[in-house]
């Protein structure tokens, strides 16, 4: 064979340089019914509040859709056409957290990886007080851009290290406001008498160090870390799609790495639906009633199709 002239590409003078921060976000949309009725909707609004991010220098966006449906695919190869994500990968299959986690720690090309599910809002700010604890901080392993309670058991490294350290200030108390607590634990799905339970029964931890303000704890479905310090971490071995994603935070405070949280709300967990405020147009068309728009009927299909999902994944392992 006999090469036809030059490759073009030997002429380029320079190639373009990631950015600093990646926003990673890690998506999966199967199909647009049942619990996944307002993802769209929902992974629509994560990506516009990324999009109107608030930060001193440029950022990259990096999308990884673990086997979503085509609806969806299409959307996310329309949004990097347009510019507004730098990195796609579209997966044939579901990897599974722990597979695309694998894929996005190595692979991500910034120093800096600010992770989220697909069901986070951000506020304009929550990027730049996110990296002014990372920044901040020594031997920080994760920093979550929302205040809240989390497992006591995952964060004794940050405290033994707070508590070993004059130059920290540690408080410990209710210093979450109890509607702030309260908004958050109602996404997850908890009753008002859980709640109010489990605001009785746990206690905050705020610290203070270097001037600059941090809650103590973290959490695996949103979080901002030194890439270097995911990749010790790698490879996760996990043989369910879900409920296994505790590793990361457990292996985080095994390791001594200080697991925080910004002191205010920057971040919402929207979970499957969309509050009235977010819905668009689209969203907020009239629809013709059903029988299984009745609200009693619905919530029994929505527990079925719930209970035959979980069977379904927690027997394949």
């Amino acid at each position: 064979m006999t090469r036809i002239g030059q490759n073009p590409a030997k002429f380029v003078k320079e190639v373009a340089k990631p950015a600093r921060v990646t926003v990673a976000v890690l998506n999966y949309i199967p199909f647009l019914s049942g619990f996944y009725a307002e993802m769209d909707g929902v992974l629509k609004a994560c990506l516009n509040s990324i999009y109107q991010t608030q930060l001193d220098e440029d950022f990259d966006v990096l999308v990884f859709d673990n086997g979503s449906c085509d609806e969806i695919k299409q959307f996310l190869l329309k949004e990097q056409a347009e510019g507004r994500i730098q990195y796609l990968f579209l997966s044939e299959k579901n990897l599974g957290k722990g597979g695309a986690w694998n894929i996005i720690f190595d692979g991500a090309p910034g120093e800096v990886i600010a992770y989220t599910d697909n069901d986070c809002l951000f506020t304009p700010d929550w990027l730049e007080k996110s990296l002014r604890i990372l920044e901040t901080y020594p031997n920080v392993g994760m920093v979550t851009a929302r205040p809240f309670r989390t497992n006591t058991d995952l964060y004794t490294a940050t405290l033994d290290w707070a508590d070993s350290n004059a130059d920290v200030t540690h408080e410990q108390g209710d210093l979450i406001p109890f509607e702030v607590f309260r908004e958050f634990d109602l996404s997850l799905g908890q009753s008002e008498e859980e709640i109010a339970a489990h605001y009785a029964e746990t206690t905050d931890h705020r610290l203070t160090y270097n001037g600059v303000k941090a809650m103590v704890g973290a959490s695996h479905w949103q979080f901002t870390a030194y890439k270097s310090r995911l990749r010790e971490f790698l490879p996760f071995r996990m043989d369910r799609p879900m409920g296994q994603v505790r590793q990361l935070d457990t292996r985080i405070n095994e390791k001594g790495y200080l697991r925080l949280m910004t002191e205010t709300p920057c971040a919402m967990n929207m979970s499957n639906t969309l509050d009235s405020s977010l819905k668009t147009a689209e969203h907020a068309e009239v629809k013709k009633k059903t029988l299984a728009d009745v609200p009693v009927v619905k919530k029994v299909l929505l527990g079925l199709y719930n209970r035959i999902f979980h069977l379904y994944y927690d027997n394949r392992g």
